[in-house]
């Protein structure tokens, strides 16, 4: 996994806006996050913790004068959640600011919370909070139906090639596709899944098949030459001679 940085570390350490949702956080482009990227691409890979923080483990980040913590969650991704640019004369003053930081909110937690902490640092403010887990939600569904269309498109282009049912699994689930295209007529399509799916799974890969009146498909009791298979649905459209056009057009200058 490409090390993301918090929404607080993006925004007021890094001073860069956040992107559209489409663009994944991991896929910015910044010194920190190329070198702390390929810093944790090996998991067996070499680090320095920041031993002056006590209460979470935490990594050194440098490059050129970038320095960074990192952070790695249970799922295994890690996190850039503090960064700051080191001052001439001095070598490690950004880890000492943080530390110092910590050491001071451990002692605010104390004052305000029972029991008290034992640790030396308290380092709960830097690390990802609910917005940045729905920021992750958020970009993965946007990725997801990216690749879905990707898959549609494909499966789509591959029959209208051959005239063969053409599948792949994504999500859970098996798709089909089957096209029947004539010169000068409508092309029938052919759409089955296997799985359990979500209704809201089968309704988006129905809209991205192309050239398909969205209220046009109707439920099917068998595949073109075939029988249903079990926990089968299919659905059948017709499909725009042009959109059937435009796909194999996208085929051949691709």
């Amino acid at each position: 996994m490409a090390v993301r940085p918090t929404l607080r570390c993006l925004t007021h350490e890094l001073g860069l806006k956040i992107p559209p949702a489409d663009i994944a956080l991991d896929e910015i482009d910044h010194p920190l996050l190329r070198k702390a990227s390929d810093q944790f691409a090996d998991p067996a890979g070499l680090r320095e913790r920041i031993l002056s923080i006590d209460d979470t483990v935490m990594f050194k980040i440098k490059v050129q004068r970038w320095r960074a913590a990192a952070w790695t969650d249970q799922d295994d991704q890690t996190w850039l959640v503090a960064a700051g640019q080191r001052e001439a004369g001095s070598r490690d003053d950004f880890y000492q600011a943080l530390a110092s930081a910590a050491r001071t909110a451990k002692t605010r937690y104390n004052s305000e919370h029972a029991p008290p902490l034992q640790t030396d640092t308290h380092t709960a403010a830097w690390l990802p909070n609910a917005d940045d887990r729905d920021r992750y939600i958020l970009e993965a569904g946007l990725r997801f139906r990216r690749q879905l269309k990707a898959t549609v498109l494909t499966l789509a282009r591959n029959s209208l090639l051959d005239g063969h049912e053409h599948t792949a699994e994504i999500g859970g689930a098996t798709i089909g596709i089957h096209i029947r295209a004539e010169d000068g007529h409508e092309t029938y399509v052919a759409l089955r899944i296997i799985g359990a799916v979500p209704d809201t799974l089968l309704a988006t890969v129905l809209i991205l098949v192309p050239g398909c009146d969205r209220d046009g498909w109707g439920y099917e009791l068998a595949m073109p030459d075939r029988e249903l298979a079990d926990n089968e649905q299919v659905w059948s459209n017709m499909m725009e001679p042009t959109a059937a056009a435009e796909l194999l057009d996208a085929e051949h200058t691709s």
